[in-house]
């Protein structure tokens, strides 16, 4: 990929995957595509390889994940140390959000003087 850009990789449920294909996100090559749809049958392993794995390409910017499913490799997240790829916990229609669990929040709230 050239240096004009990177890519949007998620780790999502059907819908939320479905979605941000939809709207362009999504980039399939021969070595593999940017997201992974998550069911309710998917291993944590799995998870955790799609998550190494985009996490150490280069041509990767952000990964977006659905923040029920990052509480499933929750530990993977909070030794993750890198700017770039961003990691992003998300919202799924069937999930609500919770800031207390999202790392990032945590971080900016210990930045801001709150508590972990």
């Amino acid at each position: 990929m050239d240096e004009s850009g990177k890519l949007v990789a998620v780790i999502g449920d059907e819908d939320t995957v479905t979605g941000f294909v939809l709207a362009g996100v999504g980039h399939r090559t021969v070595e593999g595509q940017n997201f992974m749809i998550v069911k309710s049958d998917t291993e944590v392993p799995a998870i955790e390889d799609a998550f190494r794995s985009y996490t150490s390409r280069s041509d990767v910017g952000i990964v977006l994940i659905n923040q029920h499913i990052a509480n499933d490799i929750r530990h993977l997240l909070r030794d993750y140390n890198k700017t770039i790829p961003t990691i992003l916990e998300i919202p799924s229609k069937d999930q609500p959000y919770d800031p207390e669990q999202d790392y990032i929040m945590q971080r900016v709230n210990l930045m801001l003087g709150g508590q972990a």
